[in-house]
């Protein structure tokens, strides 16, 4: 199948690979969540031989993924897996966890699931690392962000650029500690976490 493209990945995945090399230089796993079109994942595995990249995604996003992978051919990228937040997660556990431009897409009560499934499948000491647009004390921090706010509502009422003190909160909630805060080209933002406190997982 011909590979998807995303522009914006392009755009973006120099800066956020400076972040992740800072973070992951003792990393094994790292599983992505919402690989999307696969682009990240080829571009990071590359940049970072010593780790394995694992790509996730729900079903319909699998197929591009495979094919950005069979081309990269690489050695670290295992076959993406099916995640949705909502169902099942890897029995699997990770050092480090990466999404870019997943938590504004979702509703709230999926990225409430998404820090719950987080929260199992995280290793002690591993990272959290999350990229995209957040509000800030419940403002925009650009008139560009309020008009994608526009955009994406106008799309799907749900979504919506999250406040980051309230992921923040989920965050805590399931034992992570924020380490880092980065401003990011076109008023994103990499938020690194630590996961400091192995919180008991509700069953």
């Amino acid at each position: 199948m011909t590979r998807p493209f995303a522009p914006s990945c392009e755009r973006n995945q120099g800066p956020i690979l400076e972040v992740l090399q800072r973070h992951l230089a003792e990393t094994r796993c790292v599983l992505e969540i919402g690989s999307g079109t696969g682009q990240h994942a080829v571009h990071f595995a590359a940049a970072m031989p010593w780790l394995t990249w694992q790509s996730s995604d729900r079903a319909d996003n699998l197929p591009g993924i495979a094919a950005w992978l069979d081309e990269a051919a690489l050695p670290n990228t295992p076959p993406a897996v099916e995640l949705d937040v909502d169902g099942r997660w890897p029995a699997a556990r990770f050092d480090a966890v990466f999404t870019a431009n997943s938590l504004h897409i979702m509703g709230w009560p999926q990225v409430e699931a998404f820090f719950a499934g987080v929260g199992g499948i995280l290793e002690q000491n591993g990272l959290l690392i999350v990229y995209g647009p957040f509000n800030y004390g419940g403002d925009f921090t650009s008139d560009s962000n309020r008009a994608f706010e526009q955009w994406l509502k106008e799309r799907d009422p749900a979504s919506g650029i999250r406040d980051f003190e309230a992921v923040d909160a989920l965050a805590r909630a399931i034992g992570l500690a924020l380490v880092e805060d980065n401003a990011m080209p076109a008023n994103n933002r990499a938020l690194v976490w630590q996961k400091t406190i192995e919180k008991e997982q509700a069953t």
